[in-house]
């Protein structure tokens, strides 16, 4: 069954009460609800615990759809860890290590905004918790580290808000210019596609989590960029 997925309205919920509505074939432990975001997109999956109404802790090493169209999510153990058998029905407590996620709304957000300094193709990605990455079809080089850092900061600077609205499938095929991935293409299927602005500076369909506001992202620095192909660059960014 679908999995409601609490972070998609609001990235800052910590926690959550949910029922566990079945186990996956790999242990995965799926619930109606949760704050854990499943990997995607670049993004990994929330680490953080289940506690069941006894007491316990189960703990969670990261969260993964389970179908294409990311309609449902499990939630999984560490490999080789002793887990209670949870029968369908069984209520918990998910929460989230804050700490990882936030930094990782951060990073993601300003990878939103690398993208729209440089607005390239982007053909590949990676969120961490303090540094990240995107890859650019770029067809010149020449790009100037510092330059970026610059333009990062100006607009982090302006301290613009982060919202997210839904459009329909047919909205988004209508207007193709608003996927900037290659490698990543939003789901459609659902009859909905999430996009996420920043406003006055990006507008892009996107699934992840981000701060409210660019001033939180804090001071971010380009740390490196490497020649990955012919007209391929990776730009790395961290947090200064």
């Amino acid at each position: 069954m679908p999995t409601d997925c609490l972070f998609r309205d609001n990235s800052y919920l910590r926690d959550c009460d949910a029922t566990v509505v079945g186990v996956t074939p790999e242990g995965g432990i799926v619930l109606d609800r949760t704050v854990f975001y499943a990997a995607s997109g670049g993004q990994p999956g929330d680490r953080g615990t289940l506690t069941v109404g006894d007491g316990t802790v189960i703990p969670i090493e990261t969260a993964v759809f389970t179908d294409p169209l990311k309609t449902e999510i499990a939630h999984l153990p560490p490999k080789g860890a002793a887990v209670p058998a949870l029968a369908v029905g069984t209520p918990v407590n998910a929460a989230i290590d804050w700490g990882l996620r936030h930094g990782r709304m951060r990073i993601h957000t300003a990878l939103h905004l690398l993208s729209a300094v440089l607005p390239y193709a982007v053909t590949g990605g990676s969120v961490g918790d303090a540094d990240g990455r995107l890859d650019f079809d770029i067809p010149d080089a020449g790009l100037d580290k510092d330059a970026i850092t610059d333009k990062l900061a100006e607009m982090i600077a302006t301290d613009a808000a982060v919202t997210s609205r839904w459009i329909t499938d047919a909205e988004l095929e209508a207007n193709p210019g608003l996927v900037k991935t290659m490698s990543v293409k939003p789901p459609i299927g659902t009859g909905r596609v999430r996009l996420i602005e920043i406003q006055g500076l990006d507008l892009q369909p996107c699934g992840g989590t981000h701060v409210a506001r660019t001033a939180e992202i804090g001071a971010v620095r380009v740390t490196q960029i490497e020649k990955k192909g012919k007209i391929n660059r990776r730009v790395r960014i961290a947090f200064a």
